[in-house]
């Protein structure tokens, strides 16, 4: 049996366009882990990364059977139309008001105490990372600092039943640009985002294709939700950025990758790739 203080953070690398850190709400599958009956509040199974594997096991993470332990009946993330809604991004459940009665939370994913200005060992060098630090801590952020940060998005998918949600009907509606960095992260939702079906509707954050059962509430919005086209690399490179309902990042996958960019350049949730931040007010048809 793990303990509160038997933290376990998987920070092998997967290259900086994602984090190891989930996003924490009731509303989420395997909030509890992945073993039937058991409340486990120091599971990690939701932040462990997703790297060079067939989209068969990267989807919905089906890998470590994420899709197969959906949230507590009436548990659902809510999202108010034209509001926000905020989340607790953390590398363990135990590192969230989720466990232990936030005992072992602070401001930052990893429940240590870390500098205002955090940042990697100056002058800035690429390969130094925050954990180049003499503490050694952060290596599971992935970034030099929080403006250096890829960006964090959430999409959502008019579908109550999971197998049918695609790549197509997935749509990013919000972005939090400089993220992940602190624990608490507050997005923004558009204004006209229509409500739900019944049975509520899918929706994932970018950490690892994490598995969330959502609601919108407050909206008498009649609009829909484009199809999701695949996001390019747009920065300078004389390729145009794609407007309009954009598809989840999947990259660095065996299989069933929806975009490809240069040897040493990284996708993120950021105006590279054609996201400004907030609610993305253009994915309507």
């Amino acid at each position: 049996m793990k303990t509160a203080t038997a933290i376990l953070v998987t920070i092998a690398s997967a290259g900086h366009v994602q984090a190891h850190v989930a996003a924490w709400v009731k509303g989420m599958y395997c909030l509890n882990g992945t073993t039937p009956g058991v409340d486990d509040q120091n599971t990690n199974t939701a932040v462990n990364p997703l790297f060079g594997k067939p989209k068969s096991e990267w989807w919905m993470q089906h890998d470590r059977g994420c899709d197969q332990f959906p949230p507590d009946d009436g548990d659902s993330l809510e999202l108010p139309a034209g509001g926000s809604f905020t989340v607790e991004l953390a590398h363990n459940r135990a590192q969230t008001t989720l466990s232990f009665n936030g005992q072992f939370t602070s401001e930052w994913p990893d429940g240590n105490q870390h500098p205002e200005d955090w940042h990697s060992p100056l002058p800035p060098s690429p390969d130094k990372c925050l954990d180049a630090n003499p503490d050694n801590l952060g290596g599971a952020m992935h970034t030099h600092n929080e403006t250096d940060s890829a960006g964090s998005a959430f999409a959502i998918s008019y579908n109550s039943d999971i197998s049918k949600v695609t790549m197509d009907n997935l749509a990013v509606f919000t972005v939090l640009e400089h993220t992940p960095w602190k624990r608490l992260a507050t997005y923004q939702v558009p204004a006209d985002l229509p409500p739900c079906p019944d049975g509520g509707c899918y929706c994932a954050p970018n950490m690892y294709m994490q598995n969330l059962r959502c609601h919108v509430t407050g909206s008498t919005s009649t609009k829909t939700v484009a199809p999701a086209q695949a996001p390019v690399y747009c920065d300078g490179n004389g390729t145009p950025c794609v407007s309009g309902a954009k598809q989840m990042i999947a990259w660095n996958q065996a299989d069933g990758n929806n975009v490809e960019v240069a040897s040493g350049l990284y996708p993120g949730y950021n105006a590279k790739m054609g996201w400004a931040p907030g609610a993305q007010n253009d994915i309507f048809q």
